[in-house]
Protein backbone atom coordinates (compact mmCIF):
# COMPACT_ATOMS: atom_id res chain seq x y z
CA UNK A 1 0.00 0.00 0.00
CA UNK A 2 1.44 3.32 -0.99
CA UNK A 3 -0.24 6.00 1.06
CA UNK A 4 2.62 8.25 2.06
CA UNK A 5 2.88 10.65 4.97
CA UNK A 6 1.57 13.43 2.73
CA UNK A 7 -1.86 11.79 2.52
CA UNK A 8 -1.85 10.64 6.13
CA UNK A 9 -0.84 14.06 7.44
CA UNK A 10 -3.41 15.83 5.25
CA UNK A 11 -6.21 13.62 6.59
CA UNK A 12 -4.95 14.04 10.16
CA UNK A 13 -4.78 17.83 9.83
CA UNK A 14 -8.23 18.04 8.26
CA UNK A 15 -9.66 15.85 11.02
CA UNK A 16 -8.02 18.11 13.62
CA UNK A 17 -9.66 21.09 11.92
CA UNK A 18 -13.04 19.33 11.95
CA UNK A 19 -12.70 18.41 15.62
CA UNK A 20 -11.93 22.02 16.60
CA UNK A 21 -14.16 23.86 14.15
CA UNK A 22 -16.40 25.36 16.85
CA UNK A 23 -13.46 27.41 18.13
CA UNK A 24 -13.20 29.68 15.10
CA UNK A 25 -10.24 29.68 12.72
CA UNK A 26 -7.55 27.20 13.76
CA UNK A 27 -3.89 28.12 13.36
CA UNK A 28 -1.49 25.76 11.68
CA UNK A 29 0.74 26.20 14.72
CA UNK A 30 -1.99 24.67 16.90
CA UNK A 31 -2.46 21.76 14.50
CA UNK A 32 1.33 21.34 14.34
CA UNK A 33 1.54 21.25 18.14
CA UNK A 34 -1.30 18.78 18.62
CA UNK A 35 -0.43 16.46 15.74
CA UNK A 36 3.36 16.81 15.83
CA UNK A 37 3.54 17.67 12.15
CA UNK A 38 6.09 20.19 10.95
CA UNK A 39 4.62 23.67 10.50
CA UNK A 40 6.34 24.12 7.13
CA UNK A 41 4.93 20.78 5.95
CA UNK A 42 1.44 21.81 7.05
CA UNK A 43 1.82 25.07 5.13
CA UNK A 44 2.55 23.11 1.96
CA UNK A 45 -0.39 20.76 2.53
CA UNK A 46 -2.82 23.57 3.33
CA UNK A 47 -1.84 25.45 0.17
CA UNK A 48 -3.05 22.40 -1.79
CA UNK A 49 -6.12 21.93 0.40
CA UNK A 50 -7.03 25.60 -0.11
CA UNK A 51 -6.53 25.38 -3.90
CA UNK A 52 -8.87 22.38 -3.90
CA UNK A 53 -11.42 24.37 -1.88
CA UNK A 54 -11.43 22.05 1.13
CA UNK A 55 -10.32 24.80 3.53
CA UNK A 56 -10.48 28.57 3.59
CA UNK A 57 -8.03 30.87 5.29
CA UNK A 58 -8.90 33.70 7.63
CA UNK A 59 -6.28 36.46 7.83
CA UNK A 60 -5.33 38.72 10.69
CA UNK A 61 -5.13 38.32 14.45
CA UNK A 62 -7.01 35.21 15.49
CA UNK A 63 -6.82 33.97 11.91
CA UNK A 64 -6.18 30.50 10.72
CA UNK A 65 -8.05 27.91 8.71
CA UNK A 66 -11.60 26.63 8.60
CA UNK A 67 -13.29 23.89 6.64
CA UNK A 68 -14.75 25.34 3.45
CA UNK A 69 -17.91 23.27 3.78
CA UNK A 70 -19.66 21.07 6.30
CA UNK A 71 -17.54 18.23 7.67
CA UNK A 72 -20.23 15.79 6.53
CA UNK A 73 -19.60 16.90 2.96
CA UNK A 74 -15.82 16.41 2.96
CA UNK A 75 -14.68 12.86 2.31
CA UNK A 76 -11.31 11.31 3.12
CA UNK A 77 -10.65 10.47 -0.52
CA UNK A 78 -11.03 14.17 -1.46
CA UNK A 79 -8.35 15.12 1.04
CA UNK A 80 -5.97 12.48 -0.26
CA UNK A 81 -6.65 13.47 -3.87
CA UNK A 82 -6.17 17.17 -3.04
CA UNK A 83 -2.58 16.64 -1.94
CA UNK A 84 -1.84 14.62 -5.10
CA UNK A 85 -1.73 11.30 -3.35
CA UNK A 86 -3.06 8.11 -4.75
CA UNK A 87 -4.06 4.94 -3.03
CA UNK A 88 -2.31 2.37 -5.17
CA UNK A 89 -1.65 -1.23 -4.21
CA UNK A 90 0.21 -2.07 -7.43
CA UNK A 91 3.96 -2.11 -7.70
CA UNK A 92 3.88 -0.12 -10.94
CA UNK A 93 1.68 2.87 -10.03
CA UNK A 94 -1.13 1.25 -12.05
CA UNK A 95 0.86 1.63 -15.29
CA UNK A 96 0.82 -2.08 -16.11
CA UNK A 97 4.56 -2.19 -16.76
CA UNK A 98 5.44 -4.19 -13.68
CA UNK A 99 6.97 -7.22 -15.44
CA UNK A 100 9.45 -6.40 -18.18
CA UNK A 101 7.20 -3.59 -19.44
CA UNK A 102 4.06 -5.73 -19.27
CA UNK A 103 1.41 -6.32 -16.61
CA UNK A 104 2.29 -9.02 -14.07
CA UNK A 105 -0.03 -11.90 -13.18
CA UNK A 106 -1.52 -10.08 -10.19
CA UNK A 107 -1.62 -6.55 -11.67
CA UNK A 108 -5.40 -6.52 -12.08
CA UNK A 109 -5.91 -7.94 -8.58
CA UNK A 110 -3.94 -5.04 -7.07
CA UNK A 111 -5.76 -2.55 -9.31
CA UNK A 112 -9.06 -3.93 -8.04
CA UNK A 113 -7.84 -3.62 -4.45
CA UNK A 114 -6.81 0.00 -5.08
CA UNK A 115 -10.28 0.70 -6.45
CA UNK A 116 -11.92 -0.91 -3.40
CA UNK A 117 -9.82 1.23 -1.07
CA UNK A 118 -10.68 4.36 -3.07
CA UNK A 119 -14.38 3.47 -2.87
CA UNK A 120 -14.09 2.79 0.88
CA UNK A 121 -12.41 6.15 1.54
CA UNK A 122 -14.94 7.97 -0.63
CA UNK A 123 -17.67 6.83 1.79
CA UNK A 124 -16.04 8.19 4.96
CA UNK A 125 -16.61 11.84 5.77
CA UNK A 126 -14.81 13.95 8.32
CA UNK A 127 -18.10 13.99 10.26
CA UNK A 128 -18.03 10.17 10.38
CA UNK A 129 -14.54 10.29 11.89
CA UNK A 130 -15.40 13.09 14.33
CA UNK A 131 -18.34 11.00 15.60
CA UNK A 132 -16.10 8.07 16.50
CA UNK A 133 -15.53 7.65 20.23
CA UNK A 134 -11.90 6.60 19.77
CA UNK A 135 -11.18 9.72 17.71
CA UNK A 136 -12.82 11.93 20.36
CA UNK A 137 -10.75 10.31 23.12
CA UNK A 138 -7.49 10.89 21.27
CA UNK A 139 -8.49 14.48 20.55
CA UNK A 140 -9.24 15.14 24.23
CA UNK A 141 -5.87 13.70 25.23
CA UNK A 142 -4.11 15.88 22.64
CA UNK A 143 -5.99 19.00 23.80
CA UNK A 144 -5.00 18.31 27.41
CA UNK A 145 -1.36 17.80 26.47
CA UNK A 146 -1.36 21.03 24.46
CA UNK A 147 -2.94 22.94 27.38
CA UNK A 148 -0.30 21.61 29.79
CA UNK A 149 2.45 22.54 27.34
CA UNK A 150 1.05 26.09 27.07
CA UNK A 151 0.89 26.46 30.86
CA UNK A 152 4.47 25.24 31.20
CA UNK A 153 5.65 27.71 28.54
CA UNK A 154 3.85 30.56 30.32
CA UNK A 155 5.56 29.60 33.59
CA UNK A 156 8.96 29.51 31.94
CA UNK A 157 8.38 32.92 30.35
CA UNK A 158 7.20 34.36 33.68
CA UNK A 159 10.32 33.13 35.46
CA UNK A 160 12.74 34.10 32.69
Amino acid sequence: MRLTTKGRYAVTAMLDLALHEGRGPISLADISSRQQISLSYLEQLFAKLRRNELVKSVRGPGGGYQLSRDKGDIFVVEVIDAVNESVDATGCNSKGDCHDGEACLTHHLWCDLSQQIHTFLSQISLADLVARKDVQEVSLRQDRAQAIQSINLERIEAVG
